[in-house]
């Protein structure tokens, strides 16, 4: 990304109600499957706000987190103290022994690079036997706009591709589904209907008013996730598998 996204994302993401959604779904994953003292790998970890959100839930858990920009790594270290042990790399050479984690999580960021089934890789080596991954990224090409400019988006995906990804890594028991369906309709209109030429990315802190019915969708997502559900349609896929 920008430097300028990182800036706007370490003001924002605690607040917005998009990462509130996107590291429920995260903490959702994982929760059933980690025993205490689990070690989580952030994969692309940005300004911390996902290991501070799951932290703070978890507490056990041991996290680690890389980004490629040190910019980003420097805002996340100031957020996230000494406890966490962060570094600049890539998804697609991860500085990590092999079978270091029980979970490796990549949200929004194997889209950003131009060879995913690399970063597939890496994240199936340094996950330990049984361990699972956890993958979210923007669906479809033709949803392309502004936003994946500014963010510097290589590819928005498929279902099908990421499934595709996860079984060419190696993993099992792939589990794949579309979020931020609701919102759908308005997020197509602003990006490819109003866009403006101020516009750079969608990454930013919204009235309340706004939040707040935002929130209110992801909570009717959540639900229906929960119970078993999946959407076929969103803004997001989100995939989860476990390395053999």
């Amino acid at each position: 990304m920008n430097a300028d996204e990182y800036i706007k994302l370490a003001e924002v993401e605690d607040q917005m109600w998009y990462f509130r959604s996107l590291h429920a779904h995260v903490g959702r994953a994982l929760a059933p499957v980690l025993r205490p003292g689990a070690a989580v790998l952030d994969a692309g970890c940005g300004t911390g706000g996902m290991i501070l959100r799951l932290r703070a839930a978890h507490a056990d858990w041991k996290f680690s987190g890389i980004d490629f920009m040190p910019l980003a790594c420097d805002l996340a270290r100031r957020r996230c103290g000494p406890d966490v042990d962060l570094r600049v790399a890539s998804i697609t050479e991860l500085p990590f022994a092999d079978r270091s984690f029980d979970a490796v999580v990549s949200a929004d960021v194997v889209c950003q690079v131009e060879n995913p089934e690399v970063a597939a890789a890496e994240f199936f080596r340094v996950l330990r036997p049984g361990g699972i991954v956890v993958i979210n990224v923007p669906a479809y090409m033709w949803m392309w706009s502004y936003h994946d400019d500014s963010c510097q988006t290589k590819h928005r995906y498929t279902r099908p591709e990421i499934d595709t990804l996860l079984r060419g890594g190696g993993f099992e028991q792939r589990r794949t589904t579309h979020w931020n369906a609701l919102p759908f309709p308005v997020v197509w209109a602003k990006r490819k209907l109003f866009r403006t030429a101020r516009d750079t990315s969608d990454v930013k802190q919204y009235p309340g008013w706004i939040e707040a019915g935002f929130n209110g969708l992801m909570a009717l997502e959540h639900a229906w996730l929960k119970a078993g559900g999946r959407w076929a349609w969103g803004t997001s896929v989100f995939g989860v598998a476990r390395k053999p």
